[in-house]
């Protein structure tokens, strides 16, 4: 496959089918986003601060699309990682029905649909940011590139941690706790930091060829 300049912007191929892709999960996440923002039995403010860094994430891409198209892969992981975030905004991370299921059956003491997020929230970013390095920086696949991707990914599970802090002393009430999603839990800041690091982990040994395959169907492989 050939080799790109990477040290400068450039046009890439295959935007106008990926444009397509792009558009078409962002037209399926807003219809999502409206009927779920209606009347969300967690209430609007707990929606927001669940499904907004999300949305944000979205339109920092957006704004860089011309300059920076993703790769579909990275493209269809935004799009379920915001669908996640949606399902626990919507009830809360405490309260989902699919989590509150798994309690009941396997017999575990609390909702760990809150897990599901962390980990979520390092398998699918993760690739945005390997993204990001191969064709922005001289970093090469190796060693030394897992070791960044997963040093980066512990850094943003550590900081959502502090988010979640921040947030909950400034919205007090059911709502400020319901975001913290704890539950009793004196270990749950350590285990989502984990988690995420764990999904970053199982997302590059998985996903990295299929990425660089993504990635070369865009024009951008080296």
């Amino acid at each position: 496959m050939n080799a790109i300049d990477w040290t400068h912007p450039h046009p890439v191929q295959g935007t106008a089918a990926l444009g397509r892709t792009h558009l078409a999960l962002i037209a399926v996440l807003t219809l999502v986003c409206i009927l779920t923002v209606w009347n969300p039995p967690a209430g609007r403010t707990s929606w927001a601060l669940e499904v907004v860094p999300g949305l944000a994430y979205i339109a920092v891409l957006a704004a860089v699309w011309r300059r920076f198209p993703v790769s579909r892969l990275v493209a269809v992981g935004i799009f379920l990682h915001v669908l996640i975030l949606i399902y626990g905004g919507v009830y809360t991370y405490a309260m989902t029905p699919l989590g509150n299921w798994a309690r009941e059956a396997f017999h575990l003491h609390r909702n760990h649909y809150d897990r599901v997020g962390h980990l979520a929230l390092g398998f699918f970013p993760v690739l945005t940011i390997r993204e990001v390095l191969l064709r922005r920086t001289p970093l090469q696949r190796g060693g030394w590139l897992t070791f960044l991707l997963l040093s980066v990914v512990l850094a943003v599970g550590a900081f959502w941690e502090l988010i979640e802090w921040w947030t909950t002393l400034v919205v007090a009430g059911d709502t400020g706790t319901a975001f913290l999603g704890s539950q009793g839990d004196v270990w749950d800041a350590q285990w989502d930091m984990l988690l995420a690091l764990v999904g970053a982990a199982v997302a590059l040994s998985l996903l990295s060829k299929a990425h660089d395959r993504s990635m070369a169907a865009l024009g951008v492989y080296r």
